[in-house]
């Protein structure tokens, strides 16, 4: 039965517990849990995918086995919208908060001076990711930068591109391409890059450049990122188009687990 809470089993994760969410594991878990599950990752130095579940991932789940089966081996995945948390209301398996990848991927960046350990920053436009370094340095004086590269290249390049990831020395890899490209892209080459936890963070590059700006904390708070985004970037469209989908997905499932009268 879907959303479904189960104790968790994982030890990668810290058996924290999971949910199965219209057929896609979620951990329920806060953000302290979730960066302490990635520090424990980053200490085992042993290769780790962390997938951060927004309700369009969802969606995509539903109809691509590929991308669900990644999401589901992922080593932790954390309830990246305010959509995931009602949805698992409505499911009768509440979640504890939404733990938004744009955060840990901030945090990660804060700690990893203090940790020993450095970030390397792979997507985005040329440029983006640079400019996103230099602006993360300014609020993060201790983060330890592996290296950088942007998103634009193709696949007769990512042998190229792993062996930079790899010779950088990094354990924290930052992988900035959209959903689900980031995330196969990742689960594709994970035992070759060398890291220790990988993240796909989506649009956070442009974030930390200051090339996008996040919603104002009211909107962030009423769940309204995603109308933020929309009007910020009509191109969005398609991505919030998934919502009603979404709902509707949430909604069929909700009146399927109900006793008949």
């Amino acid at each position: 039965m879907d959303a479904n809470p189960r104790s968790g089993s994982d030890a990668r994760a810290g058996n924290l517990p999971t949910i199965a969410f219209l057929g896609v594991k979620v951990h329920r878990l806060d953000f302290p849990a979730a960066l302490d599950a990635i520090r424990g990752f980053i200490r085992s130095g042993k290769p780790h995918l962390v997938v951060t579940a927004d309700a369009s991932g969802i969606v995509l789940a539903q109809q691509d086995e590929d991308f669900r089966r990644i999401v589901n081996d992922a080593d932790l995945v954390t309830p990246d919208s305010t959509g995931i948390l009602w949805g698992a209301r409505k499911l009768g398996a509440p979640l504890i908060e939404r733990v938004c990848g744009v955060d840990i991927a901030r945090a990660l960046c804060e700690i990893s001076g203090q940790e020993d350990y450095s970030v390397f920053f792979l997507g985005a436009a040329p440029g983006v990711a640079e400019a996103a370094v230099e602006n993360l340095k300014n609020e993060c004086p201790s983060l330890r930068v592996a290296g950088v590269h942007h998103g634009y290249f193709g696949p007769d390049d990512d042998a190229e591109v792993v062996a930079k990831v790899r010779q950088s020395g990094a354990k924290a890899l930052l992988v900035a391409m959209g959903i689900p490209k980031q995330e196969k892209w990742i689960a594709q080459h994970l035992n070759e890059l060398g890291v220790c936890v990988a993240m796909g963070v989506g649009g956070s590059f442009d974030v930390f450049s200051g090339k996008v700006k996040r919603a104002p904390l009211w909107m962030q708070r009423r769940g309204l990122e995603w109308l933020y985004r929309l009007v910020s970037n009509p191109r969005k469209i398609g991505k919030v188009m998934t919502l009603p989908k979404f709902m509707w997905l949430v909604w069929r499932s909700a009146i399927s687990r109900q006793p008949s009268v």
